[in-house]
């Protein structure tokens, strides 16, 4: 049985001499257990429990230069773009925080309207993130172009009730454009082009070991053709165990703004009749419907 009060500690290494390994320069005591740390204009931001809080290399140990106390719960991951600070609670989704240096504040600017239990983040530009939470859905979530984030800290909280914002928050709020259930906790996120010249993609991996992408379309052509194809696959294929497939994506949130790719794929295993009549559907041939599933499936 452990009693008294536990400390966890910060340590600082820097490489030995001749490359072979880590000596250890200093260690800063914290509160709670730090969970998140992420580098920021050459200092460091590092999320001791559910503070947010700013740190600088001295000497001795880091020096703590500011902090933000209004994450909810517990800070999980930290991302920065430009003077943007991405800051992930481990059950209210993301908090946008802007570091003012003339005030010396982290100031939250922005938030998400739903709860979310955040594993991960990945940022896709500077105005949105793709979120994922350990029920294993996978969200994309934007601030609006009207967003302002030169906004004022209210210590005192004697701010109007009309200026604090829906549901208490922020006084901004982001807007989820794409959301679906991939069925397993995502557990990494990152934004890349797996082939060379080719566009980016999300790709993700999950605690089971599944490695996925969610790829975005690059015409309003292909999205359609895609839409009304999962559309008479989700009919003519349905899942062996009888459950509906588009309840099974919407497990969580209502499915938007994403298209199964995977059951799109399953256009060659039908029965000719079925790809015949979904072909004619469609207004094309069975080899061309196949040839495009194919082509889209393999990128």
């Amino acid at each position: 049985r452990v009693t008294g009060v536990q400390t966890c500690a910060l340590p600082i290494c820097q490489g030995a001499v001749g490359g072979q390994g880590l000596e250890l320069i200093h260690r800063t005591t914290v509160d709670e257990v730090p969970y998140a740390i992420c580098p920021f204009q050459n200092k460091v931001l590092i999320g001791v429990g559910r503070l947010l809080r700013l740190y600088d290399l001295g000497r001795k140990k880091l020096l703590r230069k500011c902090e933000n106390k209004h994450i909810p719960h517990l800070v999980v991951d930290i991302k920065t773009v430009g003077e943007r600070i991405i800051c992930s609670d481990a059950q209210e989704s993301v908090h946008w925080v802007k570091y003012r240096r003339a005030e010396n504040q982290l100031v939250t600017f922005a938030d998400d309207t739903t709860p979310r239990w955040v594993t991960t983040t990945c940022s896709l530009d500077y105005s949105t993130v793709a979120i994922a939470d350990k029920f294993g859905n996978l969200s994309l979530v934007r601030l609006p172009q009207s967003t302002n984030d030169d906004v004022d800290e209210d210590p005192t909280g004697t701010k109007s009730l009309w200026d604090r914002g829906l549901l208490s928050g922020a006084g901004q709020k982001a807007e989820c454009i794409a959301i679906t259930h991939i069925g397993e906790t995502i557990i990494s996120l990152s934004k890349s082009a797996l082939i060379p010249g080719g566009s980016d993609s999300l790709v993700y991996t999950t605690l089971s070991g599944t490695v996925g992408m969610v790829v975005p379309f690059t015409s309003n052509e292909d999205h359609d053709f895609f839409q009304h194809l999962e559309m008479h696959m989700r009919g003519e294929n349905p899942p062996l165990c009888g459950r509906d497939h588009l309840s099974y994506r919407s497990a969580y949130y209502p499915c938007k703004n994403v298209l199964d790719g995977d059951l799109c794929e399953q256009f060659n295993t039908l029965e000719p009749s079925k790809q015949k009549g979904i072909a004619d559907e469609l207004d094309r041939t069975v080899a061309e419907v196949s040839k495009r599933s194919e082509e889209h499936t393999s990128e």
